[in-house]
């Protein structure tokens, strides 16, 4: 039976919201390891990866290996692994990468769940004994993966399309400007040919100096070599130095700063984060099903 959220009506949440939003719930359970999975859901597959960790630590036990420690902190932030003691961080499982939780309706401590590795893109399945309170903390990822999901909407993931269309036109906005100044790079150097072709072609010493050309405006064409003696145009004022556009703030057509979601300066924009609001979305919108089920073992002891 599928349970991605319909566990919630068969059972209230154990937490306030608050706890996972603003805190962490911590557990104590003991960590059977991970091992890479096909897919990232069923219940088939989770069976095998349990299979294939209780006799690999069955065996490890024979040898007089002790199953290591661990401390589930899981909150909206994703389900941290860490040493009880030294409190390092061995697994960071954020919650839009976990697709798969069961735990077992007969043993009451095996619980375990599938994540895709953040590194490798391949789906791992962690499996732990947890003291008989695994449906607790498969329940508490339950509510942690809800209340991620919402926040994630209110903080505007649902726009994320919305926003690509933004960069999108941002970018245009960006290429037509740069065209932009192009042409006017090449509408001046050809005024600047036309002007030296007209000196160069007049009479040298038996012609009036003439006023420089003027163009369609009425306005002196710039020149280099002119450096800051500007010449006054016909109606007797000053053109204003323009200013370097390498030291201003780029802004758009409608005079807004280049789009950035998550209101960062300009400079500290990261390059990825589009693909990482596509992989949150992405996996949220798969879902997390939850899941009661039955792991026991007849040629492995349940309790390694």
């Amino acid at each position: 039976m599928n349970r991605a959220f319909s566990r919630k009506k068969d059972k209230t949440w154990m937490h306030t919201p608050e706890a996972l939003s603003k805190h962490y719930i911590p557990y104590n359970a003991k960590f059977l390891g991970s091992t890479e999975v096909e897919q990232p859901k069923g219940t088939e597959v989770v069976r095998d990866a349990v299979r294939k960790l209780k006799f690999a630590r069955h065996i490890k036990k024979s040898e007089g290996q002790k199953i290591p420690k661990v401390e589930l902190q899981i909150s909206i932030y994703g389900v941290k692994i860490l040493e009880p003691k030294t409190k390092e961080v061995q697994h960071n499982c954020q919650l839009h990468r976990i697709s798969f939780c069961a735990d077992d309706k007969t043993d009451k401590r095996i619980f375990t769940f599938i994540c895709k590795d953040s590194e490798s893109n391949k789906h791992l399945c962690y499996v732990f004994d947890s003291e008989k309170c695994a449906e607790e903390i498969t329940l508490t990822i339950g509510q942690a993966f809800d209340l991620a999901y919402r926040k994630f909407l209110e903080s505007g993931g649902k726009d994320v399309e919305t926003r690509k269309q933004i960069a999108g036109l941002q970018k245009r906005i960006q290429d037509l400007e740069t065209e932009n100044m192009e042409l006017k790079s090449k509408v001046q150097d050809l005024e600047n040919q036309l002007r030296i072709t007209q000196v160069s072609t007049s009479p040298g010493d038996n012609v009036t100096p003439k006023s420089p050309s003027t163009d369609i405006f009425d306005m002196v064409p710039f020149s280099p070599a002119s450096h800051q003696t500007s010449v006054p145009t016909r109606n007797g004022t000053q053109l204003p130095p323009v200013p370097s556009r390498s030291t201003e703030i780029q802004r758009d057509l409608f005079g807004a700063e280049p789009f950035d979601p998550f209101n960062c300066g300009i400079g500290d924009f990261p390059p990825d984060i589009q693909s990482k609001l596509d992989e949150m979305q992405e996996g949220f919108k798969m879902g997390l099903t939850l899941e009661g089920t039955v792991f026991c073992l007849d040629l492995v002891d349940s309790r390694c």
